[in-house]
């Protein structure tokens, strides 16, 4: 096992970024499908297709999985992803063709490097890197511009990446992939210690977030320039609705780590994917599989700041 979602039977990952502008667009494929669910938290979402993964739509799969940089320009690398499967005959069959479901979500990196998105090229080279190997972790793919402590504005924050982890449970596998963006800190749960986040301007250190903010203290934050996304996966066989609640309690794994979380200013999202290898009765289950998800999504939190690099003039945490 390589501690990453890829432990998990049918799921592949794959990364393609722009280190000189940094940004860049990470895939979670599953080429048989995953029943999918999601759970978008925070008040600032960039989604596409969020709709179709809820209980009681006509298609309860997925094929693939966007995580991207750039904002809402990000979004159109799905269109690569699209293409990629497409032909490889990977799809939806509507009896014409098959048509590629691929949900996604999008974090701000804008402030960090230069103005810029992953396109339709990004999207289709991750496809072409993607792989059932370990999982490189860090400032890659979609954690490529990622930064976290954004209490005094992008300059303060400090730099974040993208982490992944996975958890046995019985015959079963549960992984998590996280792109970590948030407004908040990133904090060690046993100690509260803060890994990484807005730090202080001249004296160094870090500034506690919650705290802060709760003083009134910080800059004017105009608009959505935050937001954690990522995938859980797990290849136990679930219904639509117990994945779902699944994705809701990953969040659990957020709070968890990320101080503030769910704030105004982030566009939380998290998917969730059944990947239906591992048959059996799993309604009993239900409940170690989402206390390991949340622990999974924790310590991808924790690893996407330790497996960061200094990038776009941000140090990396202590």
């Amino acid at each position: 096992m390589y501690d990453a979602i890829t432990d998990v039977q049918g799921i592949e990952v794959g990364h393609a970024e722009d280190k000189e502008v940094l940004t860049g667009c990470t895939v979670v494929i599953c080429r048989e499908g995953a029943v999918v669910g999601v759970d978008v938290r925070g008040s600032a979402p960039g989604t596409r297709e969020t709709d179709l993964c809820r209980p009681a739509t006509l298609v309860d799969k997925a094929q693939a999985v966007l995580l991207a940089g750039g904002s809402a320009f990000g979004l159109n690398a799905a269109g690569g992803i699209m293409r990629y499967l497409w032909e490889q005959g990977i799809g939806y069959d509507v009896g014409v063709t098959k048509v590629p479901i691929v949900p996604g979500a999008v974090i701000f990196d804008l402030a960090v490097g230069k103005v810029a998105w992953p396109d339709e090229e990004m999207g289709y080279k991750a496809c072409q890197n993607a792989s059932r190997r370990e999982v490189e972790q860090g400032c890659v793919g979609a954690g490529t511009g990622a930064s976290v402590g954004k209490l005094f504005g992008p300059g303060q924050a400090t730099k974040s990446g993208i982490g992944t982890a996975s958890i046995k449970v019985g015959k079963a596998t549960v992984g998590a992939l996280i792109v970590v963006n948030a407004f908040g800190d990133v904090v060690r749960p046993e100690d509260n210690t803060i890994l990484a986040g807005t730090r202080r301007p001249v004296i160094g250190g870090y500034v506690d977030t919650a705290k802060e903010a709760q003083k009134g203290i910080g800059r004017v934050i105009l608009g959505a320039t935050n937001t954690t996304i990522g995938v859980v996966a797990t290849d136990a066989t679930l219904s639509v609705e117990q994945v779902n609640h699944l994705a809701k309690l990953a969040h659990d794994g957020l709070a968890r780590t990320i101080r503030p979380v769910h704030t105004l200013f982030d566009g939380d999202t998290l998917f969730a994917l059944s990947t239906d290898k591992v048959k059996g009765e799993w309604q009993n289950e239900i409940l170690g599989l989402a206390a390991a998800i949340v622990e999974a999504v924790e310590r991808a939190v924790l690893k996407a700041v330790e497996y960061a690099t200094p990038m776009g003039g941000l140090p990396v945490g202590k």
